[in-house]
């Protein structure tokens, strides 16, 4: 379901409904809908690349 003006229009006309209820309502949709988008986000990252064991032991010290 996405939130558009319609929506929004059939939860506020629905009886025994307070407006309190209609606005959490709205908000979980929005929580649901960004938390779709961020697991799209994590999903589209590309895989970390492994380094041969020999990079990243030692730390040259010279000055």
């Amino acid at each position: 379901m996405e939130i558009n003006s319609s929506n929004i229009g059939s939860l506020a006309s629905q009886t025994g409904q307070a407006p309190d209820a209609i606005n959490i309502a709205v908000l979980k949709k929005a929580i649901d809908m960004q938390a779709q988008a961020a697991a799209q986000l994590i999903e589209a990252l590309p895989q970390a690349t492994v380094n041969p064991s020999n990079l990243g032991q030692n730390i040259d010290l010279r000055a």
